[in-house]
């Protein structure tokens, strides 16, 4: 895996916003995720579809996981993702052994990349201010459907 740069980081962070942006659009909750390969080629992309599927387990990072299709592998690859993720997501990076995770933001909802960078997942978070607005507008308009999405 090679090192990563802050400007790649926050490309990479712009697919995923423009996921949880669209999800949004949708009527959804705005978060977004995208799977990278160890050479910087984007395998899946998806955005939290919970409200817009009636299925709780399609979350962000399951929807860039499932567009990524099968891997032989998954050592080197990096999820990123516009909001820290959640346990279930945290999951799903240990289990396939995704190597690193791009944290949009770790604001609003504080997940379990801590739990990750403790099993040696290399964490990188950005305290990007566009997804905390996001994140921050999405809650104050819709503190139930949040609430439901985090397990409240």
């Amino acid at each position: 895996m090679t090192d990563l740069d802050d400007d790649t980081a926050r490309r990479w962070l712009g697919t995923a916003l423009a996921e949880a942006r669209a999800g949004l659009a949708e009527g959804g909750i705005p978060i977004g995720a995208a799977l990278y390969g160890p050479d910087g080629t984007l395998l899946g992309r998806g955005h939290n579809r919970r409200v817009q599927d009636g299925d709780p387990s399609t979350h962000a990072e399951t929807a860039a996981f499932r567009a990524a299709g099968r891997q032989r592998s998954y050592r080197g690859t990096t999820m990123v993702t516009t909001l820290s993720p959640c346990w279930y997501c945290s999951g799903l990076v240990r289990q396939f052994g995704i190597s690193r995770v791009v944290v949009g933001e770790a604001v609003t909802f504080h997940g379990g990349h801590d739990w990750l960078a403790g099993h040696g997942v290399e964490i990188v978070l950005l305290d990007d201010p566009e997804c905390v607005a996001l994140m921050r507008d999405f809650i104050a308009e819709h503190p139930a459907l949040w609430n439901e999405d985090i397990g409240e």
